[in-house]
């Protein structure tokens, strides 16, 4: 005892900012209490009393509130008065079946006055009251609060994206500040929340209403059991004692659950904020003092009607109007105050010291759109291009292995109203244009006709192609045109920018969940692979070298198993993607070949190859003249490729891949470099083009 009295002094505990976080756990506390420790008859009546003038309270909060977020402790009110209507019920519970064959005042006034003042007495009308009120609270505002909640949900949900380019457009407008951006994307997010959790907190009241039904008649059952075999009562007295103190049990706690369903229908749901449910409970709950007034005059009422336990009433009356006056006198001196400094010449303050909330991180993966642009990205105008992007990166994670970053849309005024950029931790990586309404229409190279149109080019892979109407869908497909929707183009261009800059998108963070998702299938593969056999950083490097060479890693077993033999002997990354290639060399052959069709590709020649392998040897690079010679060949072997129908492929010594895969990468990104190594046995291979001959 002396240590809880030490705990309640402690200076910190003694602000009421303090004594209000502690609110929610001894309510907590309370509760749980109530359903183990037996109650005398008139804590039941206090208890009791409190409940009803909880929901008067919770109701008229309701209807003063004017936006969602003014009572956002909503949902955790309703989780309390639940369990407290609950706990109520089996601390009655108990009593009724104790006490209940002493007479209709076995469980306190309050059960009494309920059982006989408002059913006149008779239990079988008792029962007909109770059960249409638990009709009404479960089949009708208790459903429909339910329903309003999960479709607000959806509208608020599709409504986001919209709301959050509004705000940084009136940002990037200069309408209103950083803070004032912060505090509206906040408000958002909350009133988000708020429709998530209005639909699980009206499950609460219903589950009420449902244990209401199934304590009534347990309680009448067992009551009657208890009264005529342990208290040897007739059978006409035990029914009519123990129903009606089951029946004044349940009408004094659904009459308070009545009131707070209909609350329900009203009020904003709970939202996050920076309070906890404490603070919350007290400090929105107890804050109006005309709910404060206006509960005390209606529990006085009450309490002065005949028949009705008048001190419980009109005690908590007196107090909840003396509470009133009191928050009422607290908002006269601080409006007082206000003004006192308001007329105070006022000392300028001093420039704010910089924290790290001033300091912005970029995005891994952003897109910047102009504000044409924006219905395509906006579900409340049917925008397309969310889907696609979600689609996008789960086709992305099946195709090259791993989950790449979410991206972050936003618009940009600076930018034309159709443009986009496509950004890389705040880096421009790619742009383009778009036109919502417009089809592209790509020229592959053999069409039939012209179109009229805006000329332009696919912004993924540099195709000419042309604007043009709906109307002439159908007639550029005639000509044998690639047509495409502005979200498809978007899309199109900002896969094909992730698939180039994949190992850009591989970070240490993504390297380790892709352990983890390995670890939970094979733990022995991985529980020793890092950090003792190879660092995570050089696992990395080597990920991102097979995703620069346009290498899937969906294999990683091989790769692991790979590295797990190799690594101890060999730290070089380079080395260890070359090892890892090889043993990938039937999955990249496949890739780059399909359908086990044979191997047309680009080769050396074998006095060019005898000059690199020296050249190699040695330690040297490329002599200017032969890099200037070999890239010109390199360039019209790929061209003769592409004429062909077939996929550039150069295939090289082992030794020469690594060299050849570097020197020709940024020059030729299409022309893929493979090796001698890394072709299965049962593969054949038809060179269509040399490199270094007589040519």
């Amino acid at each position: 005892m002396n240590a809880l009295t030490n705990i309640f002094n402690l200076p910190g505990l003694r602000s009421g900012a303090q004594m209000k976080a502690l609110a929610g756990p001894l309510l907590i506390v309370m509760i749980l209490g109530m359903m183990i420790l037996p109650l005398p008859a008139f804590v039941l009546d206090l208890l009791f009393t409190f409940n009803i003038a909880l929901s008067i309270m919770v109701l008229l909060v309701g209807m003063y509130t004017q936006k969602a977020l003014d009572f956002a402790a909503f949902p955790a009110v309703l989780l309390f008065s639940t369990l407290l209507r609950l706990s109520l019920n089996v601390a009655s519970t108990r009593v009724v079946l104790l006490e209940g064959h002493t007479g209709p005042d076995a469980a306190g006034k309050v059960i009494e006055a309920f059982g006989h003042f408002l059913v006149g007495g008779n239990f079988a009308v008792g029962i007909v009251v109770f059960a249409i009120l638990v009709v009404i609270n479960f089949m009708v505002i208790t459903k429909g609060a339910g329903r309003i909640a999960e479709v607000g949900a959806r509208f608020m949900l599709d409504a986001m994206p919209g709301k959050q380019m509004a705000i940084d457009a009136d940002l990037n407008a200069g309408l209103i500040n950083e803070e004032g951006a912060r505090k509206r994307r906040t408000e958002v997010a909350q009133e988000s929340d708020f429709y998530g959790a209005m639909d699980g907190a009206s499950k609460f009241v219903r589950g009420d209403a449902i244990a209401g039904l199934l304590i009534m008649f347990i309680n009448v059952a067992a009551g009657m059991v208890v009264g005529m075999v342990q208290h040897d009562l007739d059978f006409s007295t035990a029914v009519r004692n123990y129903t009606l103190l089951t029946i004044g049990d349940g009408l004094v706690a659904q009459i308070p659950a009545l009131v707070i369903s209909t609350a329900a229908g009203v009020i904003v749901s709970r939202v996050s904020n920076e309070q906890d449910v404490g603070q919350q409970l007290t400090g929105q709950l107890f804050s109006n003092p005309r709910v404060m007034f206006l509960t005390a005059a209606i529990i006085g009422m009450m309490g002065i009607i005949p028949g009705m336990p008048h001190f419980a009433f009109l005690l908590l009356a007196g107090a909840l109007a003396w509470f009133g006056r009191y928050i009422m006198r607290r908002e006269a001196t601080a409006a007082q105050t206000k003004t006192r400094e308001e007329r105070t010449p006022a000392v300028p303050a001093e420039a704010a010291e910089a924290t790290w909330e001033d300091v912005t991180m970029v995005d891994p993966l952003g897109m910047e759109v102009g504000y044409r642009l924006i219905t395509l990205v906006d579900r409340g105008q049917n925008g397309e291009l969310l889907g696609r992007i979600k689609s996008i990166r789960k086709k992305i994670a099946q195709d090259i292995g791993f989950l790449v970053p979410v991206v972050h849309i936003r618009d940009n005024l600076e930018l034309k109203p159709n443009a986009y950029r496509i950004t890389l931790k705040g880096v421009e990586i790619g742009s383009g244009e778009a036109t919502p309404g417009q089809w592209m229409a790509i020229n592959p190279g053999q069409v039939s006709g012209t179109l009229p149109g805006a000329a332009t080019r696919d912004p993924a892979f540099g195709l000419p192609a042309v604007w043009i109407d709906a109307g002439l869908k159908e007639q550029a497909q005639a000509y044998g045109y690639t047509v495409v929707d502005a979200s498809t183009v978007v899309a199109t261009h900002l896969n094909h920018v992730i698939q180039m800059h994949a190992s850009e998108l591989l970070g240490r963070q993504e390297v380790q969940s892709l352990l983890d998702r390995i670890g939970k299938e094979s733990p022995k593969l991985t529980e020793d692979l890092v950090p003792k056999t190879i660092s995570l950083t050089g696992l990395q490097k080597v990920l991102q070298n097979l995703l620069d060479e346009g290498v899937a890693i969906r294999d990683m077993r091989t790769i692991l198993d790979v590295v797990a033999e190799h690594a101890p002997k060999v730290s070089d990354p380079s080395e260890l993607t070359a090892l890892v290639r090889v043993a990938l060399g039937r999955a990249i052959t496949q890739q780059l070949f399909p359908n086990n069709a044979d191997l047309q590709v680009i080769s050396l020649d074998a006095g060019l190859e005898r000059v690199l392998t020296q050249a190699l040897a040695n330690g040297g690079g490329i002599e200017p003249g032969l890099a200037d010679a070999l890239l010109q060949q390199a360039q019209g072997a790929v061209v003769r490729q592409e004429q062909m129908g077939m996929d550039p492929v150069l295939l090289v010594p082992s030794p020469l891949r690594p060299l050849m895969a570097r020197f020709l990468r940024r020059t030729l990104p299409q022309l893929k470099v493979l090796s001698h190594a890394e072709v299965p046995d049962n593969r054949n291979i038809r060179i269509t083009a040399m490199i270094g001959g007589a040519a």
